[in-house]
């Protein structure tokens, strides 16, 4: 399996994120790192690390593109049959993919997502978590709430071939999952807590009207939606996520 990590300007965190990859329980696994023209000592740090493991790849742009070109660059060169994503600044629990992968197999799915917990900059974790749905999610499920978190999602490339990221600087993980699950194929919930996410003060996320209108015009850019659906939509997924966060 293959672990895609974009990487800008984490010198703080990057190792600790490859630590989690390490102390996985399941070992076939290869992590493609590609830095995004980093001005700090990200890059270095993670060649550092590469060097005592040939499992690590690393590789660097010459100038800075944005996350999707370097997760893409990483989806081109990924040897393996399953794609997972994570972060520079996130961790993973150690089962997280030997539990997921296991259920993938024994189920023969194509696409999953887990449930996730938050860590915080000083390095202290979060008793909140946000759970999964109990149903698989589809493309319309989907566009009513944002159910899966790019850290903890897996999806088979044998079956479903390579899917890439769109060129957007915002929300390419999101279109991604959206593109694939256009398809017809679900996503399925494994509810358990196996990802953490790292939070920010003063992140994008704080503007709450800011984000619901670039929302809603992310839906008419990407998915082609009328104003009518894009509005229905960006609605639910305003409500969904109120409810999801704050309760």
């Amino acid at each position: 399996m293959s672990i895609i990590t974009p990487l800008y300007n984490n010198e703080k965190y990057i190792d600790e994120c490859i630590l989690s990859v390490l102390n996985q329980t399941y070992k076939r696994w290869e992590m493609i790192i590609v830095d995004d023209k980093s001005t700090d000592d990200s890059l270095k740090i993670a060649k550092e690390i590469s060097k005592k493991n040939s499992k690590i790849k690393v590789f660097s742009l010459n100038v800075n593109e944005g996350a999707a070109i370097a997760r893409n660059l990483a989806i081109k060169e990924a040897k393996g049959r399953y794609i997972a994503f994570l972060d520079s600044d996130d961790i993973w629990h150690k089962e997280k993919l030997n539990i997921q992968i296991g259920i993938m197999k024994k189920l023969n799915l194509s696409f999953s997502h887990t449930s996730y917990g938050y860590i915080k900059k000083d390095g202290t974790f979060s008793k909140k978590t946000l759970n999964t749905s109990i149903e698989p999610v589809g493309y319309k499920n989907l566009l009513k709430r944002t159910e899966i978190s790019c850290l903890t999602a897996i999806y088979d490339c044998y079956k479903l071939g390579k899917f890439y990221m769109p060129n957007i600087r915002r929300k390419q993980d999101y279109a991604l999952w959206l593109d694939i699950l256009k398809t017809g194929e679900t996503s399925y919930p494994i509810n358990k807590c196996l990802a953490f996410y790292r939070q920010s003060v003063g992140s994008a996320t704080s503007n709450k009207k800011k984000l619901i209108i670039k929302h809603y015009f992310f839906l008419k850019q990407t998915q082609n939606l009328n104003t009518i659906d894009s509005i229905y939509y960006t609605l639910c997924w305003a409500i969904n996520g109120f409810f999801r966060y704050y309760t």
